[in-house]
């Protein structure tokens, strides 16, 4: 028995879908990329109401929860802007007042 002459295998690629799914992803990423360096997903800035220094405003200053069993948790969020034309630092932990019976 005489040994047959070895052929070299093609190499297979990657399937075409997988090429297609590269190119289109990379571009999804281009895009958005591009966007995001345009300031499309910046949040709009408030209006200046104090020049030459930071001011903090906040969404309200009241929250009036009712009446709240005695051990149950409870969460109030405040949206706090910066409505001076400085920037502003805050160096101290926040506080925050809780008046009972009001």
């Amino acid at each position: 028995m005489t040994p047959r002459p070895h052929k070299p295998r093609k190499k297979q690629g990657p399937p075409g879908y997988v090429l297609v799914a590269a190119i289109v992803g990379g571009g999804l990423l281009l895009i958005f990329g591009a966007l995001s360096l345009m300031g499309g997903s910046k949040s709009p800035k408030a209006a200046i109401e104090v020049t030459g220094q930071p001011r903090l405003k906040l969404d309200r200053e009241v929250v009036d929860l009712g009446e709240i069993p005695l051990g149950k948790m409870v969460e109030v969020a405040f949206v706090l802007t910066n409505v001076g034309d400085q920037p502003l630092r805050v160096t101290d932990p926040p506080y925050a007042e809780v008046v009972e019976g009001c």
